[in-house]
């Protein structure tokens, strides 16, 4: 099959670069309502996109009925938020929290989801995830015809669980992808969990 983007619909644009560009890491993205209540929602168009100032990246589109999603307001308005990586055993709760719901509503007390303290951060974070990255908004772009919003965030602090990482004797931090256990999104309803890993060093 040969896809031409110029003779299809951007639904149809979507549904080929989902099911073909995977599986993504999710961010799974805590911010606070302008009410105090937290909004939390699961993005797989994320990903790391500097180091020096650590800087990652959320791509938020429109809620159905067109209106800028909470997360997008909220970390506009408000300048903070914590990026957390669920697991698979967490997959149901995120689900949950992709629903729709009214400018205000927490998904963290409709999905019922425990948060905890977050050491040197504004924000709590999400009790069970085995990584989170607290955040302040660095800079955004839209982008596309919708338009879509890029949300650039500079991590400040990091939590990672003390049972998936070690630091070697040169000082270098070592996570275990296997118990870190990321959930990676693929087409439709799925997503992936850790599987087999292949190790291919590079050469020098």
């Amino acid at each position: 099959m040969d896809i031409t983007f110029d003779t299809i619909s951007p639904s149809e644009a979507y549904f080929a670069l989902t099911q073909t560009v995977m599986p993504r890491p999710v961010a799974w993205v805590l911010s606070e309502h302008q009410n105090a209540e937290y909004n939390l929602a699961p993005f797989s168009f994320f990903s790391v996109v500097c180091s020096d100032p650590p800087i990652i990246m959320i791509s938020v589109g429109h809620k159905p009925d067109g209106s800028l999603k909470d997360t997008y307001r909220n970390i506009v308005e408000r300048k903070n938020f914590v990026v957390h990586l669920a697991h698979s055993g967490q997959a149901q709760k995120m689900t949950q929290t992709a629903k729709t719901l009214p400018e205000g509503v927490s998904e963290v007390r409709e999905a019922e989801i425990a948060l905890t303290p977050f050491n040197n951060s504004p924000l709590p974070r999400v009790d069970g995830c085995r990584v989170a990255m607290d955040c302040e908004l660095y800079e955004t772009r839209e982008i596309g015809n919708s338009p879509q919003f890029l949300i650039f965030g500079r991590v400040r602090n990091m939590f990672i669980d003390d049972s998936i990482v070690s630091v070697s004797d040169t000082g270098r931090l070592n996570v275990d992808a296997r118990l870190l256990d990321p959930l990676g999104r693929l087409g439709g309803a799925d997503y992936l969990s850790f599987g087999d890993i292949i190790s291919v060093p590079r050469e020098p």
